[in-house]
C-alpha cells in the first residue's frame, strides 16, 4: 500500500560580490551575477520514517563544512544523522564554503548556509502531503563527452584542447541517461528529482551562475506546469561539456579559455535544454510503484592513501608546489590543462608526503521504495556509477557524486596506469573507484 508524504522547499543562497570562487586552481572572486544559487529540498516520507534530500548550487563541501549543517539540521528537525542526504551540483561558478579564518566574507557565507540548511529541511518537512512516485530513464545525446584521450605519442591527457591534431582516441564511454523519478501529490502539484552526470564547468569565468544544472530547473519548471524540479549530479569525474571535434554550429555562443576548454554561458543553457528533453521523454510515461517505506544508512570507508613512492622526484614536487602556491604559474613550462595536470600532481605529493596512510570517508544510501540513491562523497568516474546502476533487485539506482562530502577524485584502476590529471591529483590510491561499487552494491543489499 501506498503511504509516500512528500514536500518541497527552496532558498536563495547567491553570496555577496568578492566572495572567492571555488573550481579551480586559480583565485578568483566574485564580481557579477548571472544567476542565483539555490538549496533545494525534497522531504519524503512513509508514516515516522523521513528523510530530505537536499541539493546545494556549490563546487562540494568538505566534511569539515558540511558535517555542521548536517547536524544543524538534525538540531532544528530531530532527523537522524543517516536520514540528511546533502549533494552538491558541484557548479564551478560558485563560492568558497570553506572559510579561510581572516576572510569575514566567506566566514558570514559559511555561516548564512548553514543557517539557511535547517531552514530549508524544516520547510519542506512542515510541507508533507500524500503523494505518489514514479520513475523512468531518458536520454540527453551529445551534451556529455569523455574529457580524457589517448594522443599520438602515446600519452594520455584530460581536455587536450579542441581540434587538437596530436588527439589519438577518447578512452571511457559516457552514461547519457537521464534518471527521472516524479512525485505528484493530491493537491496537484508534481515534483520532478533529475539525476544525469556531466561536468557544471560550462560557464568560466568570475561571475555566480548555478551552471546547466540551475538551467535545468528552470527549463522543466517551465515547461512543465505546477512542477518543482531538484537535480542531484552523477557519475561525473571523467566526463564534460567539451566536444573537441565539434562541427556545425556547436561552438556558437562560446568562448576558448584559459585551459584550453571552450565555455559559455549560453552553453550552459543549451545543456540544460537537452537534459529537460530527457526528462520530457519520460515524464508522461514514468511507471507508478506503491511506496510504503523510507530507509536510509551510511557507513565510513576506509581507503588507501596514494602516497608518494621512492620513483616520485619529491625535490621537483616541491618546486612546482611552491611556485604555485605564490601564484606563479606563467613561469612553468606547460600551458592550458597540461599545467593544472602537472601542478595538481605535484600538490598531491607534497599534500601527501607525510601521510596519511588511509583516509576515512561516508557512503550514503536512501530507499524511496524500490528506487535507491547512493551518496558518494566525490567525484566518481562514469565506471563508477554504471557498476552501481548494475545493483540487482532495485527499480533503479541513482548514484550522485559530491554527497555528504567532497573527497576528490574516484579513478578507475587502468586510470591510474594511463595517467592524466584526475589520478595524477587524486588522494587515493588505485582501485578506489573499485571500493566504491563493492561498497555501494553491498549497502544496497543491505538496504533492500
Amino acid at each position: 500500500m501506498n503511504t509516500l508524504q512528500v514536500g518541497f522547499s527552496r532558498v536563495n543562497v547567491t553570496p555577496m560580490l568578492g566572495i572567492g570562487m571555488a573550481g579551480y586552481q586559480i583565485r578568483r572572486n566574485a564580481d557579477g551575477v548571472l544567476d542565483e544559487l539555490e538549496i533545494n529540498c525534497l522531504a519524503v516520507a512513509c508514516g515516522d520514517s523521513k528523510a530530505v534530500l537536499i541539493a546545494i548550487d556549490h563546487c562540494g563541501i568538505v566534511k569539515s563544512v558540511l558535517n555542521p549543517m548536517r547536524q544543524q539540521i538534525c538540531d532544528v528537525t530531530g532527523l537522524p544523522w543517516e536520514a540528511v542526504y546533502i549533494h552538491s551540483t558541484h557548479t564551478h561558478t560558485g563560492p568558497f564554503l570553506n572559510p579561510n579564518p581572516t576572510d569575514p566574507l566567506e566566514i558570514e557565507y559559511a555561516q548564512t548556509v548553514t543557517r539557511k540548511m535547517g531552514d530549508v529541511a524544516k520547510m519542506a518537512l512542515d510541507d508533507l502531503k500524500p503523494a505518489k512516485m514514479g520513475y523512468g530513464v531518458g536520454h540527453a545525446p551529445n551534451i556529455a563527452f569523455v574529457r580524457r584521450f589517448r594522443m599520438k605519442d602515446g600519452s594520455v591527457r584530460t581536455n587536450p584542447g579542441v581540434d587538437n591534431p596530436d588527439i589519438l582516441h577518447p578512452i571511457g564511454d559516457v552514461d547519457e541517461r537521464v534518471n527521472v523519478l516524479r512525485f505528484d501529490r493530491e493537491d496537484g502539484q508534481s515534483f520532478a528529482l533529475v539525476n544525469f552526470g556531466n561536468h557544471p564547468d560550462t560557464v568560466g569565468g568570475c561571475k555566480i551562475s548555478a551552471d546547466w544544472p540551475g538551467f535545468t530547473r528552470k527549463t522543466v519548471e517551465k515547461v512543465l506546469d505546477n512542477t518543482k524540479c531538484i537535480f542531484f549530479n552523477g557519475a561525473q569525474g571523467d566526463v564534460n561539456h567539451v566536444n573537441v571535434h565539434p562541427t556545425g554550429g556547436y561552438l556558437n555562443d562560446m568562448f576558448m579559455d584559459f585551459d584550453d576548454v571552450a565555455r559559455g554561458y549560453k552553453h550552459a543553457e543549451y545543456l540544460g535544454r537537452v537534459v529537460t528533453a530527457g526528462v520530457l521523454q519520460t515524464w508522461d510515461k514514468v511507471k507508478y510503484v506503491d511506496v510504503d517505506s523510507i530507509r536510509f544508512t551510511q557507513k565510513i570507508l576506509e581507503v588507501p592513501s596514494n602516497m608518494p613512492t621512492p620513483e616520485d622526484d619529491m625535490a621537483e614536487a616541491h618546486r612546482i608546489q611552491q611556485i604555485h602556491a605564490e601564484g606563479r604559474d606563467e613561469e612553468l613550462p606547460w600551458v592550458g590543462m597540461m599545467r593544472t595536470t602537472v601542478v595538481a600532481k605535484a600538490c598531491r605529493l607534497v599534500r601527501l608526503e607525510n601521510g596519511p596512510a588511509s583516509f576515512q570517508m561516508p557512503l550514503s544510501g536512501i530507499a524511496i521504495g524500490p528506487v535507491a540513491m547512493v551518496g558518494i562523497p566525490g567525484e566518481p568516474f562514469t565506471g563508477v556509477g554504471r557498476g552501481l546502476k548494475e545493483a540487482p533487485d532495485w527499480a533503479m539506482v541513482l548514484p550522485t557524486c559530491n554527497t555528504n562530502a567532497k573527497e576528490g577524485y574516484f579513478p578507475m584502476l587502468e586510470c591510474y596506469e594511463e595517467g592524466g590529471y584526475e589520478a595524477g591529483g587524486s588522494n587515493y590510491k588505485a582501485g578506489v573507484a573499485e571500493i566504491l561499487i563493492k561498497e555501494g552494491l553491498d549497502m544496497l543489499k543491505n538496504l533492500k
